[in-house]
């Protein structure tokens, strides 16, 4: 386990609160990165320790979220420093409170391109790029053959297991909730199946700026191009819709694009320690940046 760092003078560093990490969605939100308008719950139910922050003076200076999903598989993300806070050392002490927090295990984020570098410094390598396609989709009759309907209780275990396979590792509870939320939660979610066997799932949900689609996984070509197609219904017309891709895919990149979406944004995925074997081609959509 890393060492914990000493951080700077009258810095204060825990674990921050469900409200007190809203801030930090607002940060994300200047960043660009378009967090939805739900997130925060479902966020903080994974691990309610797992969202660090800093204070100097009573004021928030910056925060890292460090979700432990199993005690051998972590995922990091929203490391940002207040603007007035950038070269001040709140940064890495936040990082080190974080890693300290995620011990030995095997951890993934998916890095902005100006922390990449740094993160490889921190015994993170990359495995390959996501790119963020944005625009107002433009898409035809979904395929014959996959039905699309909104999933149910009974549709959980299959729902599960596919995205234990997609992701890495198991994060149940997150998933369940995401896939399945509660009353006027604003993300809303469908599943194909072919031959009466789910053949994928897919979430859109509403966020600042228009709608992102993630997950998307699916087994087949066919019932990932329902599923896209489903989903893109479910927002208002006209409204724009975000879909982040694993370059890898190339078939998930030609079917946003062939929507008429484009890039706007990139991340690359990237792991310390042995990054999880990923059926790539099953990944038409990825959860989201901040927790996998």
């Amino acid at each position: 386990m890393s060492k914990l760092y000493v951080p700077p003078p009258g810095l204060t560093l825990r674990p921050a609160s469900r409200d007190e990490f809203a801030l930090a969605i607002d940060w994300a939100a200047a960043e660009g990165w378009n967090p939805g308008l739900d997130d925060l719950d479902a966020f903080a139910a994974v691990d309610p320790r797992g969202f660090w922050m800093s204070w100097k003076d009573g004021v928030p200076m910056s925060c890292i979220s460090v979700v432990r999903y199993t005690p051998a598989f972590g995922f990091l993300g929203f490391y940002i420093a207040a603007p007035a806070a950038r070269g001040t050392g709140c940064g890495l002490a936040v990082w080190e409170a974080g890693m300290h927090h995620l011990g030995d295990r095997t951890v993934g984020l998916d890095g902005v391109p100006a922390q990449q570098d740094n993160y490889r410094r921190s015994g993170f390598e990359w495995v390959g790029r996501n790119i963020r396609f944005t625009g107002v989709p433009s898409v035809g009759e979904p395929p014959r053959g996959v039905v699309l309907r909104a999933p149910e209780q009974a549709d959980l275990p299959a729902i599960l297991s596919l995205d234990r396979a997609c992701f890495g590792a198991p994060r149940d509870r997150f998933a369940a909730d995401w896939v399945l939320p509660g009353p006027g939660v604003r993300r809303r979610s469908l599943a194909a199946f072919r031959g009466g066997a789910l053949a994928g799932f897919g979430t859109i949900r509403e966020c600042r700026e228009g709608f992102k689609i993630g997950p998307l996984f699916a087994t087949e070509p066919e019932a990932a191009h329902a599923l896209f197609a489903g989903l893109c219904a479910l927002a208002p017309a006209g409204a724009s819709v975000n879909l982040d891709v694993p370059e890898a895919n190339a078939p998930a990149v030609a079917m946003a694009e062939a929507a008429g979406l484009a890039y706007s944004f990139e991340t690359a995925r990237m792991y310390r320690g042995e990054a999880p074997d990923l059926p790539l081609g099953w990944t038409w959509g990825v959860t989201t940046f901040e927790l996998g």
